[in-house]
This record gives C-alpha cells, structure tokens and sequence, in this order.
C-alpha cells in the first residue's frame, strides 16, 4: 500500500468515527509512518484519535503532534482538576487506597505511587483522563516487582501462545533487570503487536514493556 493511499483510509477512518471530530487533525503519511497534528478538545478524543489510526492497515508508527485546546476561555482550575482526579481515582475499586498521587500543573495530571499490577496502573489513568480540563496524563505510577525472571517469561509466552490474534513462534521474549520486558520479532498486523504487548503487560511484577516488534 502507497502512503497516499493509506492516508486517505485514515482520513476515512476518523471520519467515520463517532466520537471525534476530525475537521481540525492533519495527517500526513511517510514510509507507513503518520504523524498527526492539528487539535482537538479533550485529552479522551487526542487517545481516540491514536486508536482509531492504530487499527487501519498499513499503519507502522504514530508520530503524534495533536495539541487539547479545550473549549471557551475558562479552563478549570488545576486545584479543581486534581480534587476530580483524586475523588475518581477514590470511586475506582480496582485501585489500591491510598496508593495513587496526583500533581496537575496547567492541565497536565501526573500519577505517581506503587501499585501491584499494569492493570491498576492503567485504571489510574483512564479515571483522569476524561475529566474536563485534562490536557495530558503522566503516568509514573510503578509496579512492585514480586515474581522471578523465569516465571515472568512463562507466563508470557504462555499468554502468547494463548492468544488467537499472535503468533507465538514469531515474536521472541527477553526478561531484563528490575521487571523490564524487551519484545522482540515481526508480525503481520498491529493488532498482534498490541496483543503480544499486552500479554506482556499481564504478566506480574512487569513494569516496562520495550516493544521491538515490527510490524509488516
């Protein structure tokens, strides 16, 4: 597929996505690789553009540029912004007490803290980041290590081999120092690449995923 016509798919697949409005985002296409710029409201619709592009076909890598300009001129207040977060972050059962912390400075809502797995990580963000006046989400909140190397990368694989979408064979797993995972082989679509990253995720005591898989 030519880049020309893998930006028009993607100019087709934001447009026919409900939830965003597409008239202010510029897409531009080299080499499979997109970058995106332009603006849009909320911080929820600048990761709903990035989804929408990561699942066309074609697409090897996002360059993302998308500025949050939200609406009017009264922005909230960072006080206000980070009251939200924490009574958010409060309401969600899957996140320990008490083990979340929340910085806003113009917008932008930093998460810090320990907790036990990636999914409560991740639940963190998702509780802020669709609270009005959100610009951007740091997210800085560790996992406890508490399995070793070799379990880790059972579990992993195992997930792999699980999972319909991937190809276990094709993707290779290394276990570094302190919960660090590198992924590395070549797949045929994104979604596999997404997949194989999220088996590593599920895996206790991992941290950071570095991601070499290509894809094509």
């Amino acid at each position: 597929m030519n880049d020309s016509t893998l930006r028009q798919d993607i100019l087709d697949e934001l447009d026919f996505e409900p939830s965003i409005d597409a008239a202010d985002i510029g897409v531009a296409v080299e080499d499979g690789i997109v970058t995106l710029t332009g603006h849009v409201p909320t911080y929820a619709q600048k990761l709903t553009v990035e989804d929408v592009v990561h699942r066309v076909k074609g697409v090897k890598g996002i360059a993302q540029e998308i500025e949050v300009r939200p609406f009017g001129t009264n922005r909230t207040a960072d006080d206000e912004i980070a009251k939200r977060a924490v009574n958010s972050i409060g309401w969600n059962t899957s996140i320990p007490d008490n083990a979340v912390q929340v910085k806003v400075q113009k917008g932008w809502v930093t998460l810090t803290g320990k907790v036990e797995w990636q999914y409560q990580k991740v639940a963190a963000a998702n509780a802020v980041r669709d609270l009005s006046g959100v610009v951007g989400v740091a997210n800085q909140i560790e996992i406890k290590q508490h399995a070793s190397a070799f379990d880790v990368k059972k579990r992993i694989e195992d997930a792999l081999k699980r999972n319909a979408e991937t190809e276990a064979h094709a993707i290779k797993v290394n276990i570094l120092d302190g919960g660090k995972v590198r992924l590395e082989g070549r797949v045929h679509a994104w979604s596999e690449r997404r997949a194989a990253e999220q088996a590593a995720w599920s895996a206790p005591g991992v941290h950071m995923v570095d991601d070499r898989i290509s894809v094509g």
